[in-house]
């Protein structure tokens, strides 16, 4: 069942002129191509088609603006690591980052990392990016159905010292259903 019956797409940005106006609440979802960035939006808004999901890493070339409900949207950010993106489609990206972190409606960033990579580089600086801009994050470590539970607890635990407090974290997997709940209370919190 469907959490945000009526969520929409209302926009993909290619430049930050093209954002919607500054106003009411928004959650940024950002992570590597092809660590289940779609999958977990869909997952989370209970909706199987809202973010397009590809087994081709770096479809999301664009700022997607979702609304879950009136003044309350999610941000499907392009996924970093993955450079099958043209030159000028890569160096346009930084400053719409840039321009997302100005906002007032922005109140958090889910931040999504694959249990079977870890964190890497590209996701600690996108922490630095949310602590430098004062917004909170919460790290969704996806795909942990595909661990046993013991290499789960060693990721975590290794995870976890990674961050050092700069980000909370849990396990979650779209297709399981694995943290779905503690997820879908993190977006609340923020969207209220």
């Amino acid at each position: 069942m469907s959490q945000y019956p009526h969520a929409a797409l209302i926009l993909s940005a290619a430049d930050a002129r093209q954002f919607p106006q500054d106003g009411g609440a928004e959650v940024a979802f950002a992570g590597r191509s092809n660590a289940g960035k779609s999958s977990a939006i869909n997952a989370i808004t209970g909706r199987r088609a809202l973010a397009r999901v590809s087994k081709s890493p770096g479809r999301t070339r664009l700022l997607n603006f979702f609304e879950l409900l009136p003044g309350r949207r999610i941000v499907d950010l392009p996924g970093y690591g993955y450079a099958t993106a043209s030159a000028a489609e890569r160096a346009s990206w930084p400053p719409m980052i840039a321009a997302l972190a100005r906002r007032s409606s922005l109140k958090g960033l889910f931040l999504i990392v694959d249990s079977r990579r870890g964190l890497l580089e590209g996701d600690t600086g996108l922490i630095a990016w949310a602590q430098d801009a004062g917004r909170p994050v919460h790290v969704l470590l996806t795909k942990c159905d595909k661990l046993k539970r013991a290499e789960l607890a060693r990721t975590l635990m290794a995870v976890r010292q990674g961050l050092a407090n700069s980000a909370t974290l849990q396990a979650f997997s779209a297709v399981a259903g694995t943290g779905l709940e503690e997820a879908r209370r993190q977006l609340d919190h923020w969207l209220k």
